[in-house]
């Protein structure tokens, strides 16, 4: 599913406009985005998790030349789904 597919099925499950239904998706991502950026966790129940993990430094290997490099640390994010939903996908 694309973003206008997701906004469309916003829209028919809502019974809102699409245009309500994008401004009501895009308004949620943009809220999640802030929170992550601040390295803060958002929860939603029944869902998941998304939050900010930060990942070491570690030795990797260049898989062209085979020579030992090094990967810099860094933030990522993860998702975790909560228990409900990843009992039902199966």
């Amino acid at each position: 599913m694309n973003k206008s597919e997701l906004i469309n099925a916003i829209a028919i499950e809502a019974s809102i406009s699409k245009v309500q239904a994008k401004a009501a998706l895009e308004a949620a991502v943009k809220v999640i985005e802030t929170a992550l950026l601040k390295a803060d966790k958002v929860a939603i129940t029944g869902f998941g998790t998304f939050c900010v993990q930060q990942k070491a430094q570690r030795q990797g290997v260049n898989p062209t030349s085979g020579a030992p490099i090094t990967i810099p640390a860094k933030s990522v994010v993860k998702f975790k789904a909560a228990t409900s939903l990843a009992s039902k996908v199966k």
